[in-house]
């Protein structure tokens, strides 16, 4: 069955993290860069990650898993190596109706974490249902060489204009000129000018489908 991909907001919001080896650190890095208010569970964390915990002020419970840790939570990641405490750990939040994922096995996950191109506030996703992640890893870096830095400078300069043009322009014109801010010709404008002479280009646009108004 198809999944329903989303971009979850998880600013301060429980998130709790089973394990604490190589795999929890990599997710428990993800999870604080998201704004996630994280609670790591692990008897024995490695140093890195009780290094993470203490940088970033996280909940470290250095304990056996207990279902009493992921109350309240809107997520849970099990990263251990232990498949009876993976499979309590799912159970337990099928039973809270908590989300759950258990790396590296899909019939224990509720949802999937995609390999990401993150440039700036642009993030893609590449998602294979959870039973190809090195062919995502693989897709991930192809998108890399075709999505730079300049990609995710570009979108903080579109969000700019955007709110210009919902302030200004009628709903019913809008998609037209939206559709011309973020082409291929308006992108490699911005690349060979720079933001100050996309920005005034763009605001030139904008006064031009005013005054047709």
């Amino acid at each position: 069955m198809a999944k329903y991909p989303i971009f979850l907001e998880l600013g301060g919001r429980r998130v709790v993290l089973i394990g604490g080896g190589a795999v929890a650190v990599r997710k428990a890095e993800s999870l604080l860069d998201a704004g996630a208010r994280l609670v790591v569970v692990a008897q024995k964390p490695s140093d890195t990650m009780i290094d993470l915990c203490t940088r970033h002020g996280a909940e470290l419970i250095r304990s056996r898993y207990s279902k009493q840790y992921i109350a309240e939570a809107v997520l849970v990641i099990a990263t251990t190596d232990d498949r009876k405490v993976n499979e309590q750990v799912y159970q337990d939040c099928q039973e809270l109706e908590i989300l759950c994922n258990v790396v590296d096995d899909p019939q224990l996950c509720d949802f999937f974490v995609p390999a990401v191109v993150k440039r700036g506030d642009l993030q893609i996703a590449i998602g294979t249902e959870g039973y190809a992640p090195a062919y995502a890893g693989h897709l991930r870096q192809k998108l890399e060489t075709l999505f730079t830095e300049e990609h995710g400078r570009f979108l903080t300069e579109l969000e700019k204009v955007r709110k210009e043009v919902i302030e200004e322009i009628p709903a019913a014109d809008r998609k037209s000129l939206l559709g011309k801010l973020v082409d291929d010709e308006s992108f490699e404008y911005f690349r060979a000018n720079g933001p100050a002479a996309w920005q005034e280009r763009a605001r030139a646009m904008i006064k031009s489908q005013t005054e047709k108004a």
